[in-house]
């Protein structure tokens, strides 16, 4: 139940990211629907896959792979429409391509390590979204144009700590990561 979920949202990469690039393809309050079905569904996945007893690696594998693809798909559309520098959906696979082998080549486990760094980019990829999404609903003027505004400066800002994350990854030594991953 909980990967069918995930799923969900893998359905959604192509008609989102398309919808964001071209906004003439879907009604605004289509993506904006779609969009939060794919949030909740990231929300939810977890939670269920725990409580159920179903939790495992590949599980967790593919959420994070789907949501990598979420935002990097989302995020790509947005920067097609000049929405948001372009930056953000290039690093977005390279820091992902980093996590996946950090954990299972560097330190040879057996399933995604995370950081906090990299946690809260995951979490925060999908705000430019909602708020690319919010702007083409009918807001009043002054809120709808503040929105892709406050996408593009946070794009900015979500690229540089995405880059701070990976150098982050890339430079703790193994002893020193599996002392704090250890404590988390």
């Amino acid at each position: 139940m909980a990967n069918a979920l995930t799923a969900v949202r893998l359905a959604l990469v192509i008609p989102v990211a398309a919808a964001l690039a071209r906004p003439e393809l879907l009604a605004p309050g289509v993506v904006a629907l779609l969009l939060g079905l794919a949030i909740a569904s990231d929300y939810f996945d977890g939670p269920l896959a725990r409580r159920m007893g179903k939790a495992s690696a590949r599980g967790m594998l593919f959420d994070h792979s789907t949501d990598c693809l979420f935002v990097t798909g989302g995020l790509a559309g947005a920067a097609v429409a000049g929405a948001i520098t372009p930056i953000l959906p290039a690093l977005i696979p390279l820091a992902f391509g980093q996590y996946v082998v950090d954990s299972y080549v560097r330190h040879r486990q057996r399933q995604l390590r995370a950081s906090r760094l990299g946690r809260w980019n995951g979490v925060l990829y999908f705000v430019p979204l909602v708020l690319i999404a919010a702007a083409r609903l009918p807001f009043p003027a002054a809120f709808a144009s503040f929105m892709p505004l406050a996408a593009g400066l946070l794009s900015y800002l979500l690229a540089a700590s995405t880059v701070v994350s990976m150098i982050d990854r890339a430079t703790t030594p193994f002893e020193s990561r599996g002392q704090t991953m250890s404590s988390r």
